[in-house]
């Protein structure tokens, strides 16, 4: 998508900045997120401003839609910046985490039609500011995922929330895995409503202008049917392996099974932070329990201040995205991760 400056024509909102693009044209409102060298990775100051928009343009009758994107070809957002959270304190990471999942939950309820373009890489806290919007869009160059057991972390933003609701067990194993999901995939999970060839995007921004309340309808207009979801293919297998109550059995049940799909699985999820695994999984059974955005908000706001005050954070963004070597985990195997300590890290 295009990452020059707003045109001089439109009204730019007072609360954007550099890295969060913000103006009205004609009855739209466009937001986008504008680091595209950090592919989007939102930060503090960028959480703040997005929810001062939105708020203003909820109140404002002139705006009858609002949408998101992200500047570049890569992506909408690969999720909140990491790498700052774990270099600053625990209060600095719980500020940001405060805000970007009220930021999430204003998402959720905007009044007015919000449409995601979800177009290339969205991760983590890019899945919060468009996975619970009204309307959103996935194409051909869509790779979604929550991959936060890779980090040490858990599924946050009410994640374990669209994981919980996806079909039969493929959002279980998305979260163990830290899988990710094609567009089609994205559509058939429930993470995204229309596929629109990313070719047509720049024609239907176009057409969202006048659009107005009738978003939905234009989005409509562009979108196609998505090809067959290359998870759909692995759901049978997929279905009967994750069905153990806890990470252990899940792992025996794909060990054991013919597919050589599952035998790969086995060795991703054993790679992961085991005690992330079992708070991951404990999230959305919860999830699925109990599915309330506003609840799975603040249980995840709980789990994010317990998992900060862990070692497996700090030391997964470390091995992972800066050293690029294996993290040392702790506790290192599943076996001794304690159930008592899972349960305690999502107790409201």
């Amino acid at each position: 998508m295009n990452s020059s400056p707003a045109p001089a024509t439109v009204q730019t909102s007072p609360h954007a900045t550099k890295e969060l693009q913000a103006w009205t044209s004609g009855t739209l409102g466009t937001i986008r997120l504008n680091r595209p060298r950090a592919l989007n990775a939102m930060t503090l100051d960028m959480v703040r401003a997005m929810d001062r928009v939105l708020q203003d343009w909820a109140a404002d009758s002139a705006v009858q839609a609002v949408v998101l994107y992200g500047a570049g070809e890569r992506g909408l957002c690969a999720g909140g910046d990491i790498r700052a959270i774990a270099s600053g304190t625990d209060e600095q990471a719980m500020e940001f985490w405060t805000a970007e999942y009220a930021l999430n939950a204003r998402v959720a309820a905007f009044p007015k039609p919000y449409v995601a373009v979800m177009d290339g890489v969205v991760m983590g806290g890019g899945i919060g500011v468009s996975g619970h919007a009204g309307i959103r869009i996935a194409t051909e160059r869509t790779t979604a995922a929550m991959p936060e057991v890779r980090i040490g972390f858990s599924p946050d933003c009410a994640g374990s929330l669209l994981l919980s609701g996806a079909p039969g067990e493929l959002g279980t194993h998305l979260a163990l895995t830290a899988g990710s999901m094609t567009g089609a995939d994205a559509v058939l999970c429930g993470f995204a409503d229309f596929y629109v060839p990313s070719g047509a995007l720049a024609d239907l921004l176009a057409a969202l202008e006048s659009a107005g309340s009738s978003a939905a309808d234009a989005v409509a207009a562009f979108a196609v049917e998505p090809p067959t979801a290359p998870l759909a293919a692995e759901q049978e297998w997929i279905d009967e392996c994750y069905t153990g109550g806890d990470v252990a059995a899940i792992l025996q049940n794909l060990e054991r099974h013919p597919a050589p799909a599952a035998a790969e699985a086995a060795r991703a999820i054993r790679a992961m932070a085991p005690f992330s695994l079992g708070v991951a999984l404990a999230a959305l059974r919860a999830a699925a329990r109990e599915p309330d955005l506003g609840t799975v908000l603040q249980r995840d706001l709980v789990m994010a201040e317990r998992m900060i005050g862990r070692p497996d954070f700090r030391e997964g963004v470390r091995a992972r995205l800066l050293d690029r070597n294996e993290p040392q985990w702790n506790p290192a195997r599943l076996d001794r991760v304690d159930p008592a300590d899972v349960a305690w890290t999502l107790a409201l």
